[in-house]
């Protein structure tokens, strides 16, 4: 079982930043891929960033590609997501997500593990 916490939601205007955190805990390995999702009122959750904990590769939905930042801190096993540059349209509940293997997955059905997610709200 792995635990994730999501922190660092917030309300912000277009434009500014915020750097969202997710705390792992239990059984966290190098073989584990971390993910963020996002779900906004009345759509589906949709895939924003995933990183390998291993060789630190990451991917990114093309939305947010040159805004949004993956990054892990392998001594508090945690992983970041900085997003600079935001829109209103970023506004959702973001969730931190984890799974066993080296494939980084944007499909959520292929994760195995969810936080309870952190809140962010975008203004123009």
């Amino acid at each position: 079982q792995v635990q994730l916490v999501e922190s660092g939601g917030g309300l912000v205007q277009a434009g500014g930043s915020l750097r969202l955190s997710c705390a792992a805990s239990g059984r966290t390995d190098n073989n584990n891929v971390m993910g963020w999702f996002r779900q906004a009122p009345g759509k589906e959750r949709e895939f924003v960033a995933a990183h390998t904990w291993k060789s630190g590769n990451t991917r990114y939905a093309d939305s947010v590609k040159g805004r949004f930042t993956i990054s892990r801190d392998g001594a508090k096993n945690t992983v970041y997501l900085q997003m600079n540059s935001l829109k209103p349209e970023d506004t959702a509940l973001y969730y931190c997500a984890a799974r066993y293997g080296t494939i980084l997955h944007s499909l959520d059905e292929r994760y195995d593990y969810w936080g309870q997610g952190t809140q962010v709200t975008v203004t123009s």
